[in-house]
């Protein structure tokens, strides 16, 4: 009888042990499970942020690109409030300023580079970058490039070797059409959001709508 007690006794210790390592090794699997989806939702919210950055800048460069385009404070200059010296500072550097409204006209660059198809770029060692944000966490910077203009039908624009000047006193007036590309970095952790976009706008107060291309 008492060998017989003593092996219950063994057995329940060991159901005991067993229930109890099963019950540690749920634990620790829960709290794993509970960590990883903490970092899956914080590089959820970081990227949706990000990429948020980078859409702020594409939305202000189309909106410095109809400030160029439909200009009527002068031909050759921004309007004083985009510009980085104003108050509040516009997105645009002061030290860039005629570079991008030259790029963004089609008039000739100081640098002798191409106003259309420009290869410069947002960031990089040597880059100059057109718009410059701070938004948060996150410096962003963006490039405008004009791509190509076409005359609408219809319009009686003109243009010369000096400026570009469809539309002038015309119906029809002109589109151009104008790549967007913003890098958004996060200063801490220096991650980057990337985002392109093609815009076609028309002159004259036409305003930019985004292109689409594929099937």
């Amino acid at each position: 009888m008492d060998m017989l007690v003593g092996e219950q006794r063994g057995v329940a210790l060991l159901t005991i042990m067993l229930l109890a390592l099963i019950l540690t090794v749920l634990g620790i699997a829960a709290i794993n499970v509970s960590g990883w989806e903490r970092r899956v939702a914080g590089m959820s919210a970081t990227a949706d942020a990000s990429a948020a950055a980078a859409e702020s800048c594409v939305g202000t460069s189309v909106n410095v690109i109809k400030q160029a385009i439909d200009s009527t404070i002068s031909q050759f200059a921004f309007p004083a409030a985009v510009l980085s010296n104003a108050v509040p500072p516009g997105p645009v550097p002061v030290t860039n300023a005629s570079t991008l409204f030259s790029e963004i006209k089609g008039q000739p660059l100081p640098s002798n580079a191409p106003s259309e198809n420009n290869p410069d770029v947002p960031t990089g060692p040597s880059a100059a970058p057109n718009i410059v944000l701070n938004i948060n966490n996150y410096t962003v910077a963006g490039d405008i490039d004009r791509m190509w203009a076409k005359q609408n039908v219809g319009s009686g624009g003109q243009s010369s070797a000096g400026y570009e000047g469809y539309g002038a006193g015309s119906q029809g007036g002109a589109t151009y059409v104008y790549k967007v590309d913003c890098v958004a970095t996060n200063v801490m952790t220096g991650a980057t959001s990337r985002i392109t976009a093609v815009y076609s706008c028309v002159l004259g107060g036409g305003g930019c709508e985004a292109k689409t291309f594929g099937p």
